[in-house]
């Protein structure tokens, strides 16, 4: 299933590195950031996920929460909160159901060789639970946290 704006966003349960479990309607009534990202503590997901905590304030006051997803455990999930100190929860998806619904996991080039896994890729759901944007492939991943900023700063309030 492909990822549509306008379209409902699927929905999801997951454990959290907060201890409790999270499900998309939850979080109804918030703009929800569901970042996708490959493994903790890697260069690329690390820049990510401290440029999303660098931002935190401002994503507050624009009600939106952000939850990263990958398929660590969430013993890894919390070594990666500890050593950066990020201020928001990180679910597990070790089966990568979530994933694949998203289309955040499958094929991809890594090093120039062809591999299955998950794929840097963002969803914004807002509070009506449909889907706001979509970023099938994050490009950048250190200046990404700063594009998701600018798009919802840029919605209309």
């Amino acid at each position: 299933m492909a990822i549509e704006v306008g379209k409902k966003a699927p929905a999801f349960t997951l454990k959290g590195s907060d201890g409790e479990t999270h499900s998309l309607k939850d979080y109804a009534g918030k703009t929800v950031v569901l970042y996708f990202y490959p493994k903790d503590n890697t260069p690329g997901c690390t820049k990510e996920a401290c440029g999303f905590r660098d931002l935190q304030p401002k994503l507050k006051k624009l009600n939106a929460v952000v939850l990263g997803i990958s398929k660590d455990s969430l013993e890894s999930h919390d070594k990666f909160i500890g050593d950066f100190k990020l201020p928001f929860v990180l679910l597990s998806d070790p089966d990568t159901k979530v994933m694949q619904a998203y289309g955040a996991y499958g094929e991809k080039m890594h090093y120039g060789k062809l591999i299955v896994g998950t794929t840097r890729t963002t969803t914004i759901i807002g509070p009506d639970g449909k889907v706001s944007k979509h970023w099938k492939k994050v490009p950048k991943a250190d200046a990404h946290p700063a594009k998701v900023l600018e798009f919802l700063e840029a919605l209309p309030k």
